[in-house]
């Protein structure tokens, strides 16, 4: 039975359709639904970006910014999951790597399931390092499913 369920979201394509599998899920156990987002230069950017309209690179990002970009973030992935028929999803911000604060997440509050998406907003050392899908995947200690 999956009672509790973490969802790695950074704004992107790939953690948004993460997160509608993951209210798919929760609506047919019953799960909690926790999010973690980690607010990074790049997803900042990204954000500041779609709101805005014009390029603001991944420079300009500083501690409010962050902030900001992560209640942002957090706002739609609600908005995500209301509309999913979730509404009481709970978002939890990191201040560390995404993977880890996924996985201590999960650990803290015993989930059952990790969800992620298989590609989001990581940095071009994900590419040769390894993303943070395939971190969480590794180091997991509950089943995970990386969403396309």
């Amino acid at each position: 039975m999956i009672k509790s369920i973490v969802i790695g979201f950074d704004g992107s394509e790939a953690s948004e359709r993460a997160l509608k599998m993951a209210c798919e899920i929760s609506e047919k156990f019953g799960a909690v639904l926790r999010l973690s987002h980690t607010p990074k230069d790049e997803t900042v950017a990204y954000a500041a970006e779609a709101i805005s309209g014009f390029y603001v690179g991944p420079n300009a990002a500083h501690q409010d910014q962050l902030r900001e970009a992560a209640e942002s973030v957090g706002a739609r992935a609600k908005e995500l999951a209301a509309a999913a028929g979730q509404p009481d999803i709970e978002v939890h911000i990191g201040h560390s790597d995404p993977a880890e604060d996924v996985l201590v997440l999960a650990k803290k509050v015993q989930a059952d399931l990790i969800v992620t998406g298989r590609r989001g907003l990581g940095n071009l050392r994900g590419l040769f390092m390894g993303s943070t899908s395939q971190s969480i995947s590794k180091n997991a200690e509950c089943a995970v499913l990386t969403v396309a």
